[in-house]
């Protein structure tokens, strides 16, 4: 009895170290108990419109002593400005304690690119999307709608530019150079975050920053792009960097999804795109590329 209490016992302690090692972002990697050097991968992809699940990510990140260089594997056209900007001011800070490397897969363009340039170093493939330096503002217009249809919206307001980019009514041109100005000083911080990440002066960012997108090999000519090569190219480089030898264990953040919220996400996702994003019923700014249809 005393015997199968204890292999009863360890049988326990093996399962819920496992769990846990799951449940902490190792999923797809070697299960180990031990302390072994790690690089973490952090996936980035999709419509960047909430950086919550990856500054929650880094946070670990920055708290697991095992982990020794972050590879940032970005998927994505971009998205809203304000949730760029904080991934890539984390990236920043977690620099001082990690070196981090950028992964570019398919798209990594607009929004995508602007976390990239936290990197150290930057990877892409020869026929990865990227480029796309600019900002974007989109709005729907209901009012020919609504006259057609004999129905009035009125609107009371503490001045003038608060119901500014309304579906309700048409922009005047007072309307269009407010947010012109608007787009333009957030345009120059892209553009400055650019120069001064990749070494280039501001007549060289401006002649490509038109919104273009480049291919990664085109990047690389540019210096947009430090080297051409994959996933796995970017992780050993990274762990060289970070002082790792032989293969390093992967742990990849965020977190797994359960089935459940793996379909909801897939869902969320398809709604944005029938819903020909960035346009929507609520304003922002975005860092993005209209290519995801």
């Amino acid at each position: 009895m005393k015997k199968f209490f204890f292999v009863f016992l360890g049988l326990l302690i093996l399962f819920t170290a496992y769990s846990a090692g799951t449940r902490s972002g190792s999923s797809g990697s070697k299960f180990s108990f031990g302390s072994k050097d790690k690089v973490a991968v952090l996936t980035i992809q999709d419509v960047i419109i909430d950086s919550d699940k990856y500054l929650e990510s880094l946070n670990k990140i920055r708290k697991n002593n095992s982990v020794k260089a972050i590879v940032v594997r970005i998927n994505s056209p971009g998205g809203a400005v304000g949730p760029s900007q904080e991934i890539y001011s984390e990236l920043e800070n977690i620099k001082e304690k990690f070196p981090v490397v950028a992964s570019m897969g398919a798209v990594a363009a607009s929004g995508g690119y602007y976390i990239a340039c936290a990197a150290d170093t930057i990877y892409a493939n020869p026929g990865t999307i990227t480029g796309s330096i600019g900002v974007i503002a989109q709005f729907l217009s209901y009012k020919d709608l609504l006259d057609w249809a004999k129905v009035d919206v009125e609107v009371i307001k503490s001045g003038k530019f608060k119901d500014v980019g309304s579906p309700f009514r048409t922009m005047n041109e007072e309307d269009k150079k407010y947010f012109q100005k608007l787009i333009d000083n957030v345009f120059d911080q892209f553009k400055s975050t650019v120069a001064v990440t990749r070494d280039l002066n501001k007549e060289q960012v401006n002649t490509i920053a038109d919104g273009r997108v480049f291919s990664g090999e085109q990047a690389q000519g540019l210096n947009l792009v430090d080297e051409l090569g994959n996933l796995n190219d970017a992780i050993a480089f990274a762990a060289k960097q970070g002082g790792i030898e032989g293969d390093p264990e992967l742990v990849h953040y965020p977190e797994k999804k359960s089935a459940l919220q793996e379909l909801l996400s897939t869902k969320l996702s398809l709604t944005n795109r029938i819903s020909n994003f960035p346009i929507s019923n609520s304003f922002g700014l975005f860092y993005i590329v209209d290519i995801i249809h």
